[in-house]
């Protein structure tokens, strides 16, 4: 589509000039998109990754938690585990991939004295075993929303610039090049217009005399 402007050598020039702008413009907000892309296709797979080895784990803890359920009382289990040996904090700060500011999540463990919450007289060595899978998990946990969240972000800002790079490559760009043509053709034809009329004139006066 044609941009409402004058035909003027004026407006000629500065539609060149935006022209060559929004093409430069367009080129660096495409390599831009490309590598977002990447590197969220990097991000998804780690994703993915971690939360099929996670997933897994924690199948597996809660399966020794059962285990070691079975072999102590119920209301020894659910004393045992009542008050944790481990408090957990998580700082959050940010970090920046391709200048999209992401979450950036550290992990600190506050552990007492103690290294499980309860006497070895309550339960057995299967419950250590079921608590000390637990705790690994956490660091896990706290890496996969850390990523899961950056892909969140990371996707919105792509989409977002697909609309832009599309913007300009579709609507901006071919309607300058549209509109620089067309005043082109129009100051060409009044230059040939200027040009009938001189020759005219001068072939009047030719006349004349």
């Amino acid at each position: 589509m044609r941009l409402n402007v004058n035909p003027t050598r004026m407006e000629l020039s500065k539609l060149k000039t935006r022209l060559k702008t929004a093409t430069r413009g367009h080129k660096l907000l495409k390599d831009k998109t490309d590598e977002m892309i990447r590197r969220f296709s990097e991000i998804i797979r780690e994703d993915k990754a971690l939360r099929d080895s996670l997933e897994a784990e924690i199948s597996l803890t809660l399966k020794k938690f059962s285990f070691a359920r079975t072999l102590a009382p119920k209301s020894d289990v659910e004393l045992a585990f009542s008050m944790p040996a481990v408090s957990v904090e998580i700082d959050c700060d940010v970090k920046t991939i391709m200048n999209v500011p992401v979450p950036k999540l550290t992990l600190n463990k506050a552990e007492n004295k103690e290294k499980y919450p309860y006497s070895f007289g309550f339960l057995t060595e299967e419950a250590d075993v079921a608590v000390d899978a637990a705790g690994a998990l956490i660091e896990k946990m706290v890496r996969l929303a850390e990523l899961e969240k950056a892909t969140t972000m990371l996707a919105d800002e792509i989409e977002k610039s697909k609309r832009r790079v599309n913007a300009l490559e579709y609507v901006l760009i071919p309607n300058l090049q549209e509109t620089i043509k067309y005043i082109g053709m129009k100051l060409e034809e009044n230059d040939r217009s200027s040009r009938t009329r001189l020759m005219k004139v001068k072939s009047m006066m030719f006349s004349e005399q």
